[in-house]
């Protein structure tokens, strides 16, 4: 099996545990997701740790290791498996028929890179992913200790059109960028709190409008949902015109690859997805004095 060949120099360790006051936005996009890996481990090697934080697709699994302060962790996940065919690939399609195997991720993975469940559930950091609800077309977030979190993130980042709706209480659930790409609109936010967004494509990165034809045949059974995801790059393109506007004028602090990211969403290429993640850590390594005097 293929893996990064420079996974000894990925760094490990544990965040400080000390919280501060701010919410921490989590964009998705798949393998792109690798640079927010190491935006957050940078972070978490300065001992940023935000009390809310949210994620979708890829952001949510990247929230994980960020909460709980395990530095190195998803790189680490990630750069190991990639080709491995259970936690993508046909093993993957077999077991939880979608290109991810959340079912190998959480029951085998977990057994060779533990997560610190007592941290990731203490009460003093709050976390929520985000699922496009089929039935409404609607994001909807499910909270840390309110549900339960790994079938959570599962939904929230299952790829339409490849893989199988998650069920959650009888309720069918896509990837939550199908309705929302940049999760801001859970109300856990807290409002008037210094606020960090990260993003996995370069901030000119605009995304076409409107939704394939393949999407109203595949989800005919779900018009909330076509609507929904017809509507949500056009809402992408506006919203990320208005977070640019607020950083520029310092209402939030947006982080974003300081370079064109060539990473595709279902990429392979362990030395590029490898260089993704130093990307993200670098970027946020020649920032953090920038990001620790906007959260005083």
């Amino acid at each position: 099996m293929k893996i990064y060949r420079d996974i000894d120099k990925l760094p490990s360790g544990s965040a400080g545990n000390t919280p501060a006051k701010g919410n921490l936005v989590l964009e998705g996009g798949g393998w792109k997701g690798l640079y927010t890996l190491g935006v957050l481990d940078c972070m978490m090697k300065h001992d940023i740790n935000l009390t809310t934080v949210t994620g979708v697709s890829a952001g949510a699994l990247s929230a994980i290791g960020y909460v709980s302060g395990q530095i190195g962790w998803g790189a680490r996940i990630d750069l190991t498996y990639r080709h491995d065919k259970n936690y993508c690939g046909i093993g993957a399609l077999k077991r939880d028929k979608g290109i991810t195997g959340f079912s190998y991720l959480f029951h085998e993975i977990l057994k060779k890179f533990p997560l610190d469940e007592k941290r990731l559930y203490a009460p003093d950091r709050q976390l929520a992913v985000s699922a496009t609800n089929l039935l409404t077309g609607k994001a909807e977030y499910f909270e840390k200790g309110k549900c339960d979190l790994f079938r959570a993130v599962q939904a929230s980042a299952t790829v339409p059109f490849v893989s199988k709706p998650v069920m959650i209480d009888g309720v069918p659930y896509l990837d939550g960028g199908c309705a929302e790409k940049i999760p801001l609109s859970w109300q856990g936010l807290h409002n008037g709190e210094k606020t960090v967004v990260v993003r996995t494509r370069e901030l000119s990165y605009r995304r076409k409008p409107g939704a394939s034809k393949l999407t109203k045949t595949v989800y005919r059974k779900y018009p909330n949902f076509i609507q929904s995801f017809e509507k949500v790059n056009g809402e992408f393109n506006r919203t990320v015109d208005l977070l640019e506007k607020q950083a520029e004028n310092g209402e939030i602090f947006l982080i974003a690859p300081s370079k064109p990211v060539e990473v595709t969403r279902f990429d392979g290429d362990m030395d590029k997805l490898g260089n993704l993640y130093w990307l993200g850590w670098n970027d946020m390594a020649a920032r953090v004095d920038e990001l620790k005097s906007y959260l005083r």
